[in-house]
Order: structure tokens, then C-alpha cells, then sequence
């Protein structure tokens, strides 16, 4: 039976690539005669359409088209808006309360209201575009019968089962750029520069922003770094500076030795509170033991802003032309993915199996807390 509609939803947080995704499977979708629904707001728009059909769907679900999505592939975010809504874990949630009427006094999984509302749309497959907290719902209601297709996006890269996930690049470009900006004021104050990026269990952005960025320092979260030998480092870069300042670059999931990981803040709808601080954690220890003053950046949400670069673009359109070859040979079930520098796609289920951290022994050196530059021959384009 020929797969005659389908739905596409963007969930966790934004990153460039998701409008080029989503307008690709738009235009290809009219030339292979498929409808496309774009669910909104992640996974949240199927709980917050009423399961009966009684209500007005149009807040939540509209037609993809060659004319709503002519330009989109130009810019950032996505159309389609996003949310970190688990349908297997939901209680206190505004939108359904104001949407559906509902309010949960306790944990409640409604994935039959979302089964329900996906057999009411009429949607032969669902595409899913997301981190592993959205794939790992994905997976769910592959194990309910539901015929789902993963894109992995997040600009931490950390999904497991690609060596790369859409926004990563963007993210990586622009805090390079953004941290070569902030040389200006560090040598010109004569200060230590601490840039904070998000990075929460894995460090890849602040480990390939310093592969980018050269003579700077780089703390991530899969190695426990110690005050005094970042300081004794960074005195040394400082000194051998002739505008005497010095870098560092700092994941938000990383730790000191002994210490714990900076959280603060409620837990959103996937468990996770929220990250940041280390940086100036950093910069205290700093001041204390040599009276040097520091500059503290956190990136953030400048790392996700803005257009995709010519990378994430690039991915972003193969992936979502996989995804619909996919989906025209009937393989269900599966994720696009990148394995060992090839486009391919991967079960699923892999984004269960592990976290995707940085590989410390062969990739970052403990010793002066940079990235390692040697051995790369043979290695793929994103590394393992």
C-alpha cells in the first residue's frame, strides 16, 4: 500500500537545519504525490488535540506545501515551533490545560492520545526530528506498532548511533567566531577570557570550537579538571601572550575534581534541570589565587541562533531526502545517521543503547586540556 500521508514535528530545542529539513520533505513529498501534516510544538501537539476529534485541530497540526514552505530552508528555528513535551511523563502542562481543558495531579503517560490522534490524522508515518530525549519517544511508539522515522538533531552532537546531528556545525562556527570577537576586549583589559558553551553530558562543541580556535584551553565533561592546573595553564599561555590574556573553553557540564555538576532551576519535562555557571565558578577560583580579572561569555543561545551554515544545510536536505527514500521503500522503524563518514540509515532503538561522550583517550589530551591534533589519518570528517 502506497504511504499517502505523513507527519513531521520538530521537538527538544531549536538548532539551524530544522526549516531546510522541513521544506525538503515539503517539495519532495509533492513530487512523490504524498501529503505532509507538520505537527506543532514537538510531541506536545499530539496531546493537545482532543483524541475525539471533537475540537479545533488547526493550533496544532496544518499542511506543508510548496508555497508555506518556499523560503523557510533560508532561516533559523522552526516553523513548526518545538517543545521538550514527553507524552510518558506528563503532569502541570499549561498548554493542555488550556488547550484540552486538563489538568494532571500526578506523572501521567498519554501515548494512547497520541496513537489515538495519530490514526485520527490519517498519517501512514511519523518523521521525528530531535535529540535522543525525542527519538527515545520515537522508539516508544515504534514499539506500539507506529510507523516512525528518526532525523537526529541537537547541536551537541551527542546522539548515539551518527557521528553528527543537525546544528552542530552552526554551533560550532558561531562560537569560534563569537570567542575570536571576544579576544578584542580580553587583550585589550590584559584579562583571562572564560567562554561557557551548552554541552551538558557531552563536551563536543567546546572540544571542536577548540579544535577551530587555536591556542586556547578546554575543559569538557567526560574528564574531571583540577583549579591549579587550569591556572598554572592559563598563567603560561598569559605569559606567552604579547596581549597577556589567556582562554579557556568551558562545557556547562563540566566538573571540577571533587566537585558537581552546576544545575539549577525545576526539571524539564525529560528530567534535566537546568545547566550553567561553571564559568563563573572558574573565574572566582581564578581571582582568588592570582588577583587577575576574567571575562565570562556564555554563548548559549547565540549558538543555536541564526541561519544553518553551509554544512548543516547540506546534511539537513540529505538527511530528509533519506528519510523520504525511506519511507518510499517502506523501511520503518529506522534513523538517519552518518557511520563512518557515510550517509546510512540505523535502527532506531540505538539512540536507547548509550550516551555519545567524547572518547578522552584518543581525543583529548588530560595533560594540557586541548584537543589531540595527532593521528587523525584515516578518521572520518566528525570523528567516532
Amino acid at each position: 500500500m502506497k504511504v499517502k500521508r505523513i507527519g513531521v514535528l520538530t521537538g527538544g530545542g531549536d538548532v539551524p537545519g530544522l526549516n531546510t529539513i522541513i521544506h525538503d520533505i515539503a517539495i519532495r513529498s509533492h513530487y512523490e504525490n504524498i501529503e505532509v501534516l507538520g505537527i506543532r510544538r514537538g510531541w506536545g501537539g499530539l496531546i493537545f488535540m482532543d483524541p475525539d476529534g471533537k475540537a479545533d485541530d488547526s493550533e496544532h497540526v496544518h499542511i506543508l506545501d510548496r508555497r508555506n514552505v518556499r523560503t523557510i530552508e533560508r532561516t533559523g528555528g522552526t516553523i513548526l515551533h518545538t517543545s521538550r513535551t514527553n507524552p510518558i511523563n506528563v503532569i502541570h502542562n499549561a498548554d493542555l490545560k488550556k488547550y484540552r481543558g486538563i489538568e494532571l495531579k500526578e506523572e501521567t503517560d498519554l501515548t494512547n492520545d497520541v496513537i489515538k490522534n495519530i490514526e485520527r490524522l490519517g498519517l501512514d508515518t511519523l518523521i521525528a526530528i530531535g535529540g535522543d530525549d525525542t527519538l527515545s519517544y520515537a522508539v516508544h511508539l515504534k514499539k506500539c506498532g507506529i510507523n516512525i522515522i528518526g532525523i537526529p538533531k541537537t547541536m551537541d552532537n551527542d546522539v548515539y548511533g551518527t557521528e553528527y546531528t543537525i546544528g552542530f556545525s552552526t554551533a560550532i562556527s558561531k562560537s569560534a567566531n563569537l570567542l575570536n570577537d571576544l579576544r578584542t576586549p580580553m587583550g585589550s583589559h590584559e584579562r583571562f577570557g572564560i567562554v561557557e558553551l551548552f554541552g551538558r553530558y557531552a563536551g563536543f562543541t567546546a572540544l571542536y570550537t577548540g579544535y577551530v580556535s587555536r591556542g586556547v584551553r578546554v575543559l569538557i565533561p567526560e574528564y574531571d579538571f583540577d583549579h591549579d592546573q587550569l591556572i598554572e595553564l592559563l598563567l603560561y599561555d598569559r605569559e606567552n601572550n604579547p596581549s597577556n590574556y589567556a582562554v579557556v573553553i568551558v562545557s556547562e557540564g563540566a566538573k571540577p575534581i571533587g566537585g558537581k555538576v552546576f544545575e539549577s532551576g525545576p526539571r524539564d519535562p525529560y528530567g534535566h534541570k537546568k545547566l550553567g555557571g561553571i564559568g563563573h565558578v572558574i573565574a572566582d577560583y581564578i581571582v582568588q589565587k592570582t588577583g587577575y580579572l576574567t571575562i565570562v561569555q556564555l554563548l548559549s543561545y547565540f549558538m543555536r541562533s541564526g541561519a544553518p551554515d553551509a554544512v548543516d544545510k547540506l546534511v539537513a536536505g540529505f538527511f530528509a531526502n533519506i528519510a523520504m527514500d525511506s519511507i518510499i521503500n517502506k523501511e520503518f522503524g529506522i534513523m538517519t545517521a552518518i557511520v563512518d563518514g557515510k550517509y546510512a540509515t540505523v535502527p532506531i532503538e540505538l539512540v536507547n543503547e548509550k550516551k555519545r561522550v567524547v572518547d578522552v583517550d584518543r581525543y583529548y589530551n588530560v595533560k594540557r586540556y586541548r584537543p589531540n591534533f595527532a593521528n587523525m589519518k584515516g578518521l572520518p570528517l566528525f570523528l567516532k
